[in-house]
């Protein structure tokens, strides 16, 4: 991992708004964790989807920022595949293929009991910007 990469996600101000924390971030890997709270409930006092969503995508791109080059999301897919009410919500990604300009990531999201809750699949382009690049031109702004 790049210390480059680190910054450019904890740069993510959505995130932070959102509680999203980066827990590990290394090698085309990356956990994050959300606690619940009353506010990412939805209607039906269930995790609100774009919760869930957002937790995954901040491992997401910590896995794909974490060799030195600026990655963005190409395409992504979420299975929703149990809902959550309480407690802290844990989204582990992995890198399945990197070439020069296309990584593959698959990122589970559980629950404090190991149930899968989310599979979300994302498809990154690799830009020329190095992440050490990207976080100075943050900082110049």
């Amino acid at each position: 991992m790049t210390d480059s990469g680190r910054k450019l996600v904890d740069a993510d101000r959505f995130a932070r708004f959102t509680g999203v924390e980066l827990l590990e971030m290394g090698d085309g890997r990356a956990v994050t964790r959300l606690e619940i709270k009353d506010h990412h409930r939805n209607g039906l006092g269930v995790v609100q989807g774009g919760a869930l969503f957002t937790l995954a995508d901040v491992a997401f791109a910590a896995a794909s920022n974490s060799r030195g080059q600026v990655a963005v999301a190409l395409t992504v897919g979420i299975t929703f595949a149990k809902a959550a009410t309480t407690g802290t919500l844990t989204a582990e990604a992995s890198e399945e293929s990197r070439g020069p300009k296309v990584g593959s990531y698959r990122i589970h999201v559980r629950d404090e009991s190991g149930d899968l809750l989310v599979t979300f699949q994302g498809l990154a382009y690799i830009k020329r910007q190095t992440t050490a690049e990207a976080v100075s031109h943050i900082r110049g702004k």
